[in-house]
């Protein structure tokens, strides 16, 4: 199944295919590599070239932006009522994947209809989109874990944009397995659980983290910790050639066959192209739901 985040205005894909895709965040056109736009594009184009910056690879790995007009080290961009910090970095991101706009809005959905506390743990949660969206809907606490001190910091600034500093919402810098065996050991649960895990990483002492190896683990650590009543489940990946039956399976055989009153879903996430109204493809999801 296929899940397309449609409902931006302060962000647009214009373009993209050879390898790049062209954005638009709020006032400001950005050009950066994107291994899924494969088919053709007119990068030769006046829209294409009338950037404010374009990232360029490095043959030794990493890159650089290459600024072609001048603008803010930081700015803001909105969705509905939710206000981020988007910043250029170094490794090519924004601090921001709109294409999860899709699972903020289900989760959102999910969290207001429950008519109950709400208790959500958001796993490798970078800059905290989808902590202020879980918390700006209601949950009552909103536990964001992630072993990047710097990403966890940026998740706090947008807290403040988001004008939910008076909310429920704690910031862990750790090891998110080590977290969730701890949160077992004290007898704390959650009605909602999300995890963004990258394909390799290390957490804040030097764990090691490698996704095919330890995902299982990790959903099956969780569901020791999901409330007896829980709400939602839900895994992404941006991890190339990790299938979204890959994830369907896991949750089918751990989360849905000890809460088999819910249900299994998974597939991609994407973005509207403006031009030609493709789909770019980014990432995939599976997610489990109380009916």
């Amino acid at each position: 199944m296929k899940k397309c985040a449609t409902n931006w205005k302060d962000y647009e894909c214009i373009d993209a295919g050879n390898g790049e895709k062209l954005e638009r965040w709020k006032d400001i056109i950005l050009r950066r590599p994107d291994p899924q736009a494969v088919w053709n594009a007119d990068t030769k184009s006046s829209q294409w070239q009338n950037t404010h910056a374009i990232y360029h690879r490095s043959n030794k790995g990493g890159g650089q932006w290459d600024y072609k007009k001048d603008l803010p080290e930081t700015w803001t961009i909105d969705y509905k009522e939710l206000t981020f910090k988007v910043s250029p970095t170094g490794f090519k991101h924004t601090g921001l994947f709109p294409e999860q706009a899709v699972n903020w809005d289900w989760m959102q959905e999910a969290i207001r209809n429950a008519n109950r506390e709400i208790r959500v743990l958001n796993l490798f949660a970078y800059t905290g989109g989808a902590t202020m969206a879980c918390s700006s809907a209601g949950a009552t606490e909103v536990i964001h874990v992630d072993a990047s001190k710097g990403m966890v910091q940026w998740a706090k600034e947008n807290m403040q944009l988001c004008h939910l500093e008076n909310n429920t919402i704690r910031f862990i810098v750790d090891d998110v397995l080590k977290f969730v065996q701890r949160e077992k050991r004290r007898g704390h649960t959650y009605h909602g659980i999300l995890m963004d895990p990258p394909s390799y990483g290390r957490g804040p002492n030097g764990e090691m983290w490698k996704l095919e190896d330890q995902i299982t683990e990790l959903v099956e650590a969780c569901l020791e910790i999901l409330d007896d009543e829980p709400l939602f489940f839900l895994v992404n990946s941006y991890t190339t050639g990790f299938s979204s039956t890959v994830l369907e399976n896991i949750l089918t055989t751990t989360v849905l066959k000890k809460h088999p009153h819910g249900r299994v879903e998974a597939g991609e996430v994407g973005l509207p192209i403006k031009r030609d109204n493709l789909t770019l493809p980014c990432g995939i999801y599976g997610r489990w739901i109380n009916d």
